[in-house]
């Protein structure tokens, strides 16, 4: 077992109101493609909030979002993190309702891609559905499914805690 500490980091859950959900394509060796919620790692002494506003701003261009409830809880053992450090990665989650945007990330596409990050779009939830039957990967692995309950039954009073091994 590992003594290597788990990386804090923080996502949006980010709707438009039909329902549209904006996504980040990440490219990784180990993996390959995963599309994953906007966000990343919580930096010093950063708040959850805080950083979660930066990362918005710094990879999808979204300024003075309006943060909502904290829906999921999502811990992961990932042991291609080792080599950088870290055990796994804790991921708290954030709705974020927003109209439709144009993404414009503040930090530049060689910023983006360093961090493995190369595509951002917006997905209709019958998109969403309909990536179960071929090979798309998300983070997390139930994605589908969690943004199916959430959109049916509205942000849940608790977060929804989950643990994936990758």
């Amino acid at each position: 077992m590992t003594t290597l500490p788990v990386r804090q980091a923080v996502r949006a859950l980010i709707l438009d109101p039909e329902h549209n959900v904006l996504l980040v394509r990440f490219e990784f060796r180990d993996v390959g493609t995963v599309w994953a919620m906007p966000g990343g790692g919580i930096e010093g002494n950063e708040l959850p909030l805080e950083a979660l506003q930066r990362e918005l701003v710094e990879e999808v261009g979204l300024h003075d979002a309006e943060i909502g409830s904290f829906v999921w809880d999502m811990n992961r053992v990932i042991t291609s993190m080792e080599p950088h450090g870290w055990s796994g990665q804790r991921d708290v989650i954030y709705l974020v309702r927003s109209e439709r945007f144009e993404p414009q990330p503040t930090l530049s596409w060689e910023q983006l891609r360093s961090e493995a990050l190369h595509e951002i779009r917006w997905w209709s939830a019958a998109e969403v559905a309909a990536a179960v039957a071929t090979d798309t990967l998300f983070a997390p692995r139930q994605f589908p499914l969690l943004l199916a309950d959430l959109i049916a039954a509205g942000a849940p009073d608790e977060p929804f805690v989950f643990h994936e091994n990758h």
